[in-house]
């Protein structure tokens, strides 16, 4: 799906960028490059910023025009820093991801970015279906393509890997929720605690239980957690019986 998906640079001024881009593609899985008129490609400087991204750079495809870069495609989007006048819908970087991936399925996308210094026209964003912008700080909104690139990405990769059903985030272990049997038998144990230090000599004994079963009813200890409370309910219970032996 990602391979349907291309990053299409327009007129990019400084190779550093076109490095780093490629950098931000490879890490969340995207691959297909476009550079639109680029100042100064191929470049060390880019090879070097883009930190080991070389096939990317190596396989990108260099046009000289935008039309002949956007020629195959099916659906265009373009990012824009500044919201702009032109007729299009306007969407945050989620939401775009979502109607990219979804279009991805089936076509070919280019999700293009303008020149550092002065972002897309108005007729380049015109050739586009979609437009996305970030909401950056008011206050300092400059945002190097590089990172605007790496935004643009991340939610791409996180949005395909929800429709994928397949997030590849580690999972901690997990044990089979308490049963209420189990339950039954802690709130009896913590009912007969609490009664043998005393905090529920001066309170209503049915209220008080009442509030814990539903704070407990919240949570839903797994069996491994209902253990341990279990175990401090016993020891609190052996330190009770050593204090009356002294």
């Amino acid at each position: 799906m990602l391979d349907n998906i291309s990053i299409v640079l327009v007129n990019p001024s400084h190779p550093g960028n076109i490095g780093a881009a490629a950098r931000a593609m490879k890490t969340m899985g995207l691959s297909q490059l476009c550079l639109v008129a680029p100042d100064d490609f191929p470049s060390g400087t880019a090879t070097a910023l883009a930190s080991g991204a070389d096939d990317i750079l190596r396989n990108a495809r260099v046009c000289e025009t935008l039309d002949e870069a956007l020629a195959d495609y099916q659906f265009v989007v373009g990012t824009s820093a500044r919201v702009r006048g032109v007729s299009l819908p306007l969407v945050d970087p989620r939401d775009c991801a979502q109607s990219i991936i979804d279009e991805a399925m089936t076509h070919k996308v280019a999700l293009i970015f303008g020149r550092e210094d002065k972002g897309l026209t108005n007729e380049q964003l015109r050739r586009c279906h979609l437009q996305v912008h970030i909401p950056t700080n008011e206050a300092f909104s400059s945002l190097n393509l590089g990172a605007a690139v790496q935004v643009l990405c991340y939610e791409l990769r996180m949005m395909q890997l929800i429709s994928a059903d397949a997030l590849e985030m580690p999972q901690p272990r997990s044990h089979e929720l308490a049963n209420m049997d189990d339950m039954e038998r802690y709130y009896d144990h913590l009912y007969q605690v609490l009664m043998e230090i005393g905090f529920l000599d001066h309170s209503s004994h049915e209220k008080i239980m009442a509030k814990l079963r539903r704070l407990y009813g919240r949570v839903r200890p797994d069996s491994v957690e209902l253990s341990i409370l279990r175990g401090i309910l016993s020891e609190t219970q052996r330190c009770l019986a050593s204090e009356e032996k002294e």
